[in-house]
């Protein structure tokens, strides 16, 4: 193991962030027609340079820190020794039943070959049958890379690869585990990889459904990305290391509308005792169930009901408060900003986070609630220094990259966090 390799270890949702994986958006994002929008899992297309810009703004602040690290640069080190591409080729000409291009792809140095697999392979059109198929792509774009979070989660020391709930994402979770696996890159206990160990497709596991409340602790959306079987698939692991007393804390979530793709745009963690909350969701009475599962050394102890997050989170010994998205006056209003990941913050350090600034009632929320209003460009340009700061709430632009689905921890990885 290369001695400069990072040691993965996240331990909480807001200890003090020290390495993080990002990408920003390139040119994949433009390599989309609005006929192919759905399929890339988006209602509309970027502007490409505005979400560049804004983009900039979410890189800034994370770079003054914490060790921020491309997915691209690190896709390029993993190319470069033959045999892991070879691997990671062949895995992926396999997964997308595009095998007759495998020479093809070998043959790109590996600096082309990672644009190739992010921003797309034109399909070759030398025969009828090519010519007459609608598909320009015989490897689509990544569309929705830029959303890190989804595609690995660091739970503890371990890497838990996505089992990505759509086809269209399935190359994004290939690339990870190539890189987690790669030992020159990152320390890991271990890289869990459901693809590999179960081919049940009713597996689903996305990391904006899994949050680490502490590190006895889970938090996970069940909907439609990450489903009951992939929670199972968690707790398997859990239960094969025997460890003391640990809990999983499950919440369903709707299916529709699309704002409700994780259980992080409803739900996130502020510091170890406050939270953001859609409150429709989380805390009013509905249809959607909260589940307490007690793992007991190895053994599932107890699976209960809960009447929600909170009261769940209070019987493992967390007492947390929960502030507004949208704020407390107007559901309207509340419906609106969620839709605009109001509810998904990142938190760099404990009450230190990253947010949107269009989501002006829920920034005045944490504003009342005693977190300092920053804009980014202040972090960035040097005026603010955030070792000095109290709990603040940092705001990007925001007016392009919600359009693909998706807030700050969406578009970020933490793969270490100070305990």
């Amino acid at each position: 193991m290369n001695s400069e390799a990072i040691q993965v270890n996240v331990q909480s949702e807001t200890g003090e962030l020290e390495a993080v994986i990002i990408h920003t958006p390139g040119a994949e994002v433009e390599n989309m027609t609005p006929k192919h929008a759905q399929r890339a899992l988006y209602s509309d297309i970027l502007n490409l340079p505005l979400a560049q810009k804004e983009y900039a703004q979410l890189e800034g602040v994370l770079s003054k820190v914490s060790k921020t690290y491309q997915v691209k640069d690190l896709l390029i080190k993993v190319l470069e020794n033959h045999d892991r591409k070879k691997a990671l080729v062949g895995n992926i000409c396999a997964a997308e039943n595009v095998s007759g291009y495998f020479d093809d792809l070998m043959n790109l140095p590996p600096a082309k070959l990672a644009v190739c697999l992010i921003e797309g392979l034109p399909a070759r059109i030398d025969n009828l049958t090519a010519f007459l198929n609608d598909d320009y792509y015989a490897l689509f774009p990544l569309y929705n890379f830029y959303f890190t979070r989804d595609a690995a989660t660091a739970i503890g020391r371990r890497m838990l690869v996505g089992k990505m709930a759509n086809k269209v994402r399935l190359r994004e979770s290939l690339i990870m585990e190539a890189i987690f696996t790669d030992d020159r890159l990152f320390a890991t206990d271990a890289v869990i990889n459901p693809y590999s160990m179960f081919g049940s497709p009713e597996i689903m596991i996305e990391g904006g459904d899994i949050l680490v409340a502490r590190e006895d602790v889970l938090v996970i959306g069940t909907g439609c990305r990450t489903s009951s079987q992939g929670v199972d698939f968690i707790l398997s692991q859990w239960c094969r290391r025997k460890e003391g007393r640990k809990y999983i804390l499950v919440q369903q979530l709707p299916h529709k509308p699309e704002s409700f793709i994780h259980l992080d745009m409803a739900f996130t963690f502020l510091d170890a005792g406050t939270c953001m909350v859609f409150e429709p969701l989380i805390l009013e009475d509905n249809r959607y169930e909260t589940i307490l599962l007690t793992v007991d050394n190895g053994r599932v102890a107890r699976i209960k009901y809960v009447p929600d997050l909170l009261a769940g989170l209070k019987k493992t010994g967390m007492d947390v408060e929960p502030l507004m998205c949208g704020g407390r006056d107007d559901e309207w209003i509340q419906e609106r900003e969620q839709w605009h990941s109001g509810a998904n913050f990142l938190s760099i350090a404990p009450g230190k986070v990253v947010s949107y600034a269009r989501n002006v009632h829920t920034i005045d929320e944490l504003n009342k609630h005693g977190f300092d209003i920053i804009p980014a460009r202040q972090v960035t340009e040097g005026k603010v220094n955030l070792k000095t700061t109290g709990n603040c709430v940092i705001t990007i632009d925001g007016s392009e990259l919600p359009r693909g689905g998706g807030g700050a921890r969406c578009m970020t990885l933490p793969i270490r966090r100070k305990r």
